[in-house]
């Protein structure tokens, strides 16, 4: 089941980038909020039932991914996102999915942090409060601007985090 919603937000992703493109921001909040909580129920029905695999691990690893990837490009294609805020957090989450394969080669399976799952919340938060964006500025930026303040330096103590834990502790290569 938690393969199947791995997938599902796949699915969605192009979707979603679709709807932020066509101007269309309370379907692509909704599909994209429906996306975001399948993170949750996956991980959740996986520990739950006991289906925690290599390769739902990876799907759901990856989906995330795209979930985030993609929503940012049709963000800034719709001049919504920082191009510099998306380059950061896309960065930190490829440079993650490297060390994570790494570990996967070498043998180690890297739980997930509680950093990196506030780090997540914060991306999913920011994304959809800058797909539905107010026309109200608060201080020169929108809400959702601050939010993604927020869910860059969550990100980058939860990659900074990762990487120290990765190499803290291994034997030398």
């Amino acid at each position: 089941m938690s393969d199947q919603l791995a997938i599902l937000r796949m699915v969605l992703v192009p979707v979603v980038m679709g709807l932020i493109m066509s101007d269309v921001p309370a379907w692509a909040a909704a599909l994209f909020v429906i996306a975001a909580i399948t993170d949750f129920l996956d991980g959740y029905l996986a520990r739950r039932m006991g289906q925690l695999t290599t390769l739902g691990a990876f799907l759901d690893s990856t989906a995330d991914k795209m979930l985030v990837t993609g929503t940012f490009l049709a963000l800034i294609a719709v001049d919504r996102a920082s191009i510099w805020i998306a380059g950061i957090i896309i960065t930190r989450e490829f440079a993650v999915m490297a060390l994570r394969s790494l570990a996967g080669l070498e043998g180690i399976h890297v739980p997930p942090s509680i950093w990196g799952k506030l780090k997540a919340n914060a991306q999913f938060i920011a994304l959809g409060f800058a797909i539905v964006r107010s026309g109200d500025r608060i201080g020169g930026w929108y809400f959702d601007e601050y939010l993604m303040v927020v869910a860059v330096v969550l990100t980058l103590y939860s990659g900074w985090d990762y990487i120290r834990g990765f190499f803290v502790g291994r034997p030398s290569v």
